[in-house]
Order: C-alpha cells, then sequence, then structure tokens
C-alpha cells in the first residue's frame, strides 16, 4: 500500500467516524499533535483523543485539496469539516504524516487557530438562529 493511500484509508475511517478501523492504520508509537497542542504520544493516548472526538462529534469530514508524497512523509492540504449535532466548522489544515509498513507513525496537524475560533462561532450562530427560527405549524 503506498503511503498516501495508507493516509486516506486513515482519513476515510475518521469520516465514517469508525474509530476502530481508523486505529489500524496506526502505529503503536503513533504521535499525534495539533499544533501547537502538546502531542498525544503512544496508540492508547491517540485512541483516547479519538474515541473523545467521536463521542462529542457527530460527523468529521476531510476534503483533501492537495496530496504530496516524499518517500514515508505525506503531505496534505485540507478543510476539515468537524460537526456536533447542528453545530458545524470549516477550516482549513496543513497535515503532516509519517507512514512505515503501511502504519502511520507521526500525524501533526497545522491550523490558524483565529479561523478555528471564527468557524466555530460561526457555527455556534448557526445553532442560536435554527433554535430562534420559527417552527411552521403542523396541523
Amino acid at each position: 500500500m503506498s503511503e498516501i493511500q495508507t493516509v486516506t484509508d486513515f482519513l476515510s475511517a475518521l469520516e465514517d467516524l469508525d474509530i476502530d478501523r481508523a486505529l489500524t492504520y496506526a502505529d503503536p508509537e503513533i504521535v499525534y499533535q495539533n499544533v501547537p497542542l502538546p502531542p498525544a504520544r503512544g496508540l492508547p493516548a491517540v485512541e483516547k483523543t479519538l474515541r473523545a472526538m467521536g463521542r462529542y462529534g457527530s460527523g468529521f469530514e476531510a476534503r483533501i485539496h492537495n496530496i504530496a508524497s516524499s518517500g514515508p512523509v505525506v503531505l496534505t492540504e485540507r478543510t476539515d469539516v468537524l460537526e456536533a449535532g447542528a453545530w458545524r466548522a470549516e477550516f482549513w489544515v496543513c497535515g503532516t504524516f509519517k507512514v512505515q509498513d503501511d502504519r502511520i507513525t507521526l500525524w501533526r496537524d497545522y491550523f490558524d487557530w483565529t479561523t478555528v475560533l471564527a468557524a466555530s462561532a460561526k457555527g455556534l450562530g448557526g445553532v442560536l438562529l435554527s433554535a430562534l427560527s420559527p417552527r411552521p405549524k403542523t396541523t
């Protein structure tokens, strides 16, 4: 399996909210980091993080705009879409993955925190507007 295929299959499993399948692409010593937050080191820590996202989120999409590899390193430029009920946030992400023996050993995402906060606020605004909108009467 190519390094790019490993990464796209991993992201596809996350889009399906299939944490068990996603973890099959992770090396036992995987390091996952949303820069500049501290990294999750090792499969148990990454599993805990992904299960928390799965527990609180109701949807995830990774729209890949560009993907490239150089040896074991795969770079992605994408838009991530997070959903939790009616709340939805879309933001740009650049991801670095290192793949060895068909397993992801490093997953590091970079994004602009201001954009994430703005997308989160926009999503919250959508939830509030939806809650305040008059509902048609049913007879």
